[in-house]
């Protein structure tokens, strides 16, 4: 086995195709309604390739997942000055965050699933965070055609921990090149708006007689083509933080897709506040097992909402010793004909 290497396992009616590099998602196979298969995600053909990727297509995120204001923080009365890759902020863990590493990636099973198991150790102040971070991860494909991830994480110093995937979706598996006829429900009443630097104001304002209201099935095209500066004007397209439902059980409903072409549905349920709505704006001309461009897919990253370390009332991303960061998403599959 090589320096890169992936791991490729199948159950429930879905083949998964992990690597090393960033433990990134190379592919996803699913069926559609004629039960063909088809690989539903964007990404590279060979693992090296993610080490210079500009769109972390599948990769895991941390030390901490979407931006913080200024690149700059404060965890247990300490000032921190994080990597500012993204102008004046911080994105995605800096310059070389988890989407750059190489994860121990090794074949794992239980009851119900088959799946891989990738742990990472991020050194005190990598990226500008403190603490000795221990991380471990676990996509599971379980018999339900469920693609559940799990993630741990512990410090030995008080520190940040928001962890995501990044994972590009076409439910229509390469027959279409855009995500624009795509059907999105999104179980959201409130959205946190932005400013020009994509740092929210810590307003917590209702999508209602929006562009954001997608809580009925609304197709991307419909958002994105539809003149709403809301969406228009800062973005290009959608990517926006949507704060979810607080639920009696650990999970909750976050969205629902639906590409009429091949009939896949995917339902996203997650235990964390919020989910990033991402439709690809800023994919331009990307190399992959495809040419990719603008549109070519969307992201529902399940997060603690963005800059969270710089508003008090937001959820907090605060993880001290002692205690075990603790995150779960499903995304769980199914095809049906077009009503």
């Amino acid at each position: 086995m090589g320096k890169y290497y992936s791991i490729t396992v199948k159950n429930g009616g879905l083949e998964m195709e992990v690597c090393n590099v960033g433990g990134a998602i190379m592919r996803l196979l699913t069926p559609d309604c004629n039960a063909k298969m088809g690989d539903v995600v964007l990404g590279y053909r060979k693992p090296d390739a993610y080490l210079k990727g500009r769109c972390y297509f599948g990769a895991l995120i941390g030390r901490y997942a979407n931006r913080i204001g200024r690149a700059r923080a404060v965890v247990g009365g300490r000032r921190l000055t994080l990597e500012a890759n993204d102008g004046a902020n911080s994105l995605h863990g800096g310059f070389r965050g988890f989407d750059k590493a190489l994860w121990d990636l090794r074949e794992c099973s239980g009851d119900g699933w088959r799946g891989v198991c990738l742990n990472y150790h991020s050194a005190d102040m990598e990226g500008g965070y403190p603490g000795n971070l221990d991380v471990c991860v676990y996509y599971r494909l379980t018999d339900n055609a469920e693609l559940d991830i799990e993630y741990r994480a512990a410090s030995d110093k008080p520190t940040l921990c928001a962890l995501t995937n990044h994972s590009y979706f076409n439910l229509s598996a390469g027959a279409s090149p855009d995500i624009l006829d795509h059907h999105v429900k999104i179980n959201a009443d409130y959205y946190t708006p932005v400013d020009s630097g994509l740092i929210p104001t810590g307003e917590i304002l209702s999508v209602r007689r929006t562009a954001l209201d997608l809580r009925k099935f609304k197709t991307v095209r419909a958002g994105v083509e539809g003149a709403s500066k809301l969406i228009t004007d800062a973005f290009g397209g959608y990517d926006h933080n949507f704060v979810l439902p607080k639920s009696g059980s650990d999970m909750v409903s976050a969205a629902c897709v639906f590409e009429p072409l091949s009939g896949r549905c995917m339902e996203v349920l997650t235990s964390e506040p919020g989910v990033q709505f991402y439709t690809g704006n800023f994919v331009n001309n990307e190399r992959g097992k495809s040419v990719y461009n603008k549109y070519a897919g969307f992201c529902l990253e399940t997060q603690r909402w963005p800059d969270s370390p710089n508003k008090p009332h937001f959820p907090s991303a605060e993880l001290l010793p002692g205690q075990t960061y603790s995150s779960r998403t499903v995304y769980r599959f199914s095809s049906m004909r077009e009503a």
